[in-house]
């Protein structure tokens, strides 16, 4: 595979001539350098950088995510590269972890490969918290697991070149949009494990701790919205039905010990409703429904025996209210079934 290497630089050092020439020396690619309109004074970096690669240069600081664009676009309408790695200038990836992740795209070429720091030795504490942070809302916004949701060094063909000069953001928030976009198209994220390199504390870094973490998760935050929203009306239409059916039978079945099986019925019926809304709207799950199904039915026969053992509690030890005892019960068990759902049954495509 015929592999461009794309690297965006602001307001490089030597440490970006390093990486060229240790690029040249061990490897076939091409490799493009974007200067992201750097200062004056780094113009003999940038003449020294045109010995090993071609020199795509921004008037004006347009930010990371602008510069990856840029190269992306110059990749797929002048060459015949057949995929991409993109590096950081800084030095924090070594030509051996970007020959594995090269490695990895040949390997699975629709994929969007991540090379994943483990964040071991000594580590900003900035920057390890930061990534802990990203990574569990990511995970709660998209059910997908990413390691490292910060890390330049990925790769991916030309079938995702398109997708990748299209997308919007133009700081850091570029990157994490490029794992949300793969995400909710479906495109498998393979993440292998690399060295973990921060030079002088990472003190070369342009990223702005509050505005570009505020765009990062304003982005992962506006992502999970709508499917959170739609499983709370995917739930309050369910409890609707459910409760309207509790109280029809609660009629029609009298007596404290009857209460079980009123709320059996009900939530047959409005658990199956449930199902489909979640499967084929909420979470938009293709294929694969005696699976899912198979799953949702036990996780709707522990929701079950848990709701009604808990209900029988309130009703015949504590003496609520039926009704108030019901809504307090689903309140619960609302969570439990949206963790469940969104991570077990419904969940997305892992990264491996």
């Amino acid at each position: 595979m015929k592999i461009a290497a794309l690297i965006p630089a602001y307001q490089p050092d030597e440490k970006l001539i390093t990486l060229l020439e240790e690029l040249s020396a061990n490897t076939e690619y091409s490799i493009f350098v974007i200067d992201d309109g750097s200062k004056e004074e780094c113009a003999p970096i940038f003449a020294e950088a045109k010995r090993f690669a071609t020199v795509l240069v921004h008037e004006v600081n347009r930010g990371k995510g602008a510069a990856l664009k840029t190269g992306i676009s110059y990749i797929m309408e002048n060459t015949d590269c057949e995929g991409i790695v993109t590096l950081d200038s800084d030095g924090q990836h070594t030509v051996k972890d970007t020959n594995r992740t090269v490695d990895a795209l040949e390997q699975n070429p629709s994929a969007l490969i991540v090379g994943g720091r483990l964040f071991s030795g000594r580590v900003p504490l900035r920057s390890k918290f930061g990534n802990t942070v990203t990574r569990g809302v990511f995970k709660l916004s998209t059910g997908v697991s990413v390691r490292d949701t910060q890390t330049g060094l990925r790769a991916f063909s030309r079938e995702h070149m398109p997708l990748m000069a299209a997308l919007k953001g133009d700081r850091y928030e570029y990157e994490m949009n490029v794992l949300l976009e793969c995400t909710e198209k479906s495109i498998q994220i393979v993440e292998i494990p690399i060295e973990t390199i921060y030079i002088e504390e990472n003190k070369s870094s342009h990223f702005n701790p509050l505005k570009d973490s505020w765009k990062i998760y304003k982005l992962i935050i506006k992502f999970g919205a709508p499917t959170l929203l739609l499983f709370i009306a995917s739930s309050l239409l369910s409890f609707a039905i459910d409760f309207l059916l509790y109280a029809l039978f609660t009629k029609f079945f009298k007596g404290d010990h009857n209460v079980w099986i009123c709320n059996i019925l009900a939530r047959t019926i409005s658990a199956t409703v449930n199902y489909w809304l979640n499967k084929l709207i909420v979470f938009k799950k293709k294929g694969k429904t005696a699976q899912t199904f198979l799953a949702y039915c036990l996780l709707a026969v522990g929701v079950l025996v848990g709701n009604t053992l808990l209900l029988q509690v309130l009703v015949n030890c504590a003496h609520m209210n039926p009704y108030g005892a019901k809504l307090l019960v689903e309140f619960i068990m609302f969570f439990i079934s949206w963790f469940v759902q969104r991570f077990l049954i419904f969940k997305k495509k892992k990264t491996v």
